[in-house]
């Protein structure tokens, strides 16, 4: 399958932010450019059990898009 642009998409510029995030890929570059957190900060067990408490209470309409107006804080 051959794919055809319009002739102005080969002056695009890459993307700096996805040749940053190229980089990090090697576990011997720590990237500071890109906003990456190290990954073992992350509250995996926490956000897994507040997203099961909120799912299980509430599942069917927190899934569903509404307004930003109808978000009670």
């Amino acid at each position: 399958m051959s794919v055809q642009f319009a002739s102005r998409m080969n002056n695009i510029h890459k993307s700096f932010i996805r040749e940053i995030l190229k980089v990090t890929v090697n576990p011997e570059v720590i990237s500071f450019a890109g906003g990456l957190p190290n990954p073992a900060s992350f509250p995996v067990e926490e956000i897994q059990k507040a997203a099961q408490k909120v799912l299980s209470e509430d599942g069917s309409n927190v899934l569903q898009y509404s307004t930003t107006e109808d978000i009670c804080l």
